[in-house]
């Protein structure tokens, strides 16, 4: 892959991320609830250092980018997209964020099946893998906040 295709690639993906950032800080902004600001905050905070990371990789030479895969729960694939409001409820921004990673990973993953170079292949489905990962952990918080039963 040439030089400026890899800077196009990770540029789009800093893009994402500054979106990312932005609407979580806008529902921290928006919302009442403690519990729904202190997630998103967190949220927000998680997409800033993915930006920051992203941005390391254009400044310097690197030789591979290594990702674990993450648990895929599928509990995004059953919930509705909620609208957002200033009224929702914690559980419904948190279904609202689950929605934006899921969408994001799929994103990612589909550049991913259209890239025709390895590198850029690779690099595509490492990004989706950081969404899955929000996605599982906004998964688990779902889980927590939405059925505290099984504590």
């Amino acid at each position: 892959m040439k030089k400026e295709e890899y800077r196009s690639i990770l540029s789009g993906a800093i893009e994402k991320e500054v979106e990312s950032y932005t609407f979580y800080r806008e529902i921290e902004g928006c919302t009442k609830d403690e519990t729904l600001k202190k997630i998103f905050g967190e949220l927000a905070e998680e997409e800033r250092k993915h930006r920051e990371t992203l941005e390391e990789f254009l400044t310097k030479p690197i030789t591979a980018l290594e990702f674990d895969e993450a648990k895929d729960y599928k509990i995004s694939e059953t919930l509705d997209l909620p609208t957002m409001t200033t009224k929702m409820k914690p559980a419904d921004g948190i279904t609202l964020a689950i929605k934006k990673e899921e969408f994001s990973r799929d994103m990612y993953q589909e550049l991913a099946n259209l890239s025709t170079t390895p590198q850029q292949k690779e690099i595509f489905t490492n990004l989706a893998n950081m969404e899955s990962h929000h996605k599982a952990r906004l998964e688990d918080m779902y889980t927590n906040m939405a059925f505290p039963e099984v504590w």
